[in-house]
């Protein structure tokens, strides 16, 4: 059976462009690192309703008048009368109370502030690393469960490869990394494997129907796994790429990092279910079919 396109063939740039992609992200976390949020990090988050529209513009002005310095401004509510103004370090009492005073005075409500101490901001950060290994672990033990242990390195390994590409290109661009960032990461967990075990499952189905006894006719199989879910895989990440986009677009302020991870995890996880998931499992089932020696034939007694 012939192929338009033999994924199999080009396994070796796959890896090499992922390799490149891969010693970029770690050059980068090694020299740039995460720029990391309010909720990773001591700080404050001041919360104002006002009884009028606000611009980012605006509610800037209003707190360097004061001798605020905010590190962001998230503007939310029906025409855009709340916002939502984050610092870098925690409010003194006194700080409070001249901001209380100030926009109680201005728009008749006083801000509600809530602050980030650094033990707190290092308690969130572990419990987020925990709650994405806790979740590769669950994964790793269903698709080994499920499949065969093969399957399950080759899917945990394109795994950590779409998170960690999130996590370099948010390094690389110096976008802030929050709570929401990690709700995307552990979204395109539960995504990537979810692609990945939809091709595995056509593989082994594959396999069923055949003796697989060479290189050649395992390749064979792989080619047409994909071939036959190309399709499906790209028609679903597609769909969920066009949500995301709109959420990028159309969505709060307060989601546009959420927005952006979604997105680079999204084209990853496509990409590594197709072109670096099945390569490895090829690799790995090769390895094995080589271990199995054939039978020789006894030999002959002499006269």
């Amino acid at each position: 059976m012939s192929f338009k396109y033999d994924f199999v063939k080009n396994r070796n740039l796959y890896f090499i462009i992922s390799a490149l992609l891969t010693v970029a992200g770690i050059v980068c976390l090694l020299t740039i690192g995460l720029t990391r949020g309010v909720d990773f990090e001591s700080g404050s988050r001041v919360n104002i309703t006002a009884n009028e529209p606000l611009t980012n513009e605006k509610v800037e002005s209003e707190f360097k008048s004061l001798g605020f310095d905010p590190e962001s401004v998230v503007l939310a509510g029906k025409n855009n009368t709340q916002a939502n103004v984050a610092f870098k370090g925690v409010l003194s009492k006194d700080e409070i109370a001249k901001l209380n005073t100030h926009f109680d005075k201005k728009y008749g409500e006083p801000p509600s502030v809530s602050t980030v101490t650094p033990t707190v901001g290092r308690e969130l950060a572990k419990n987020a690393i925990i709650a994405v290994l806790i979740a590769s672990v669950g994964i790793i033990i269903y698709v080994a469960f499920r499949f065969e242990w093969s399957m399950s390195i080759a899917a945990i390994i394109a795994l950590f490869h779409d998170a960690f590409m999130i996590v370099a290109i948010f390094s690389m661009f110096k976008i802030e990394v929050d709570l929401p960032f990690i709700a995307a990461v552990l979204t395109i967990v539960g995504y990537s494997i979810n692609d990945t075990i939809v091709t595995f499952d056509r593989i082994r189905e594959n396999m069923r129907l055949e003796k697989v006894k060479s290189k050649e006719k395992l390749a064979e199989i792989v080619n047409r796994s994909i071939h036959e879910t190309l399709s499906r895989s790209i028609n679903t990440v597609l769909t969920v790429v066009i949500g995301a986009v709109a959420l990028l677009i159309f969505g709060a302020d307060s989601i546009h990092n959420f927005s952006v991870a979604l997105l680079i995890g999204l084209i990853f996880g496509a990409y590594s279910s197709i072109f670096i998931a099945s390569q490895l499992w090829y690799i790995l089932k090769s390895r094995q079919l080589k271990t199995k020696k054939p039978r020789t034939a006894e030999a002959e007694p002499q006269i």
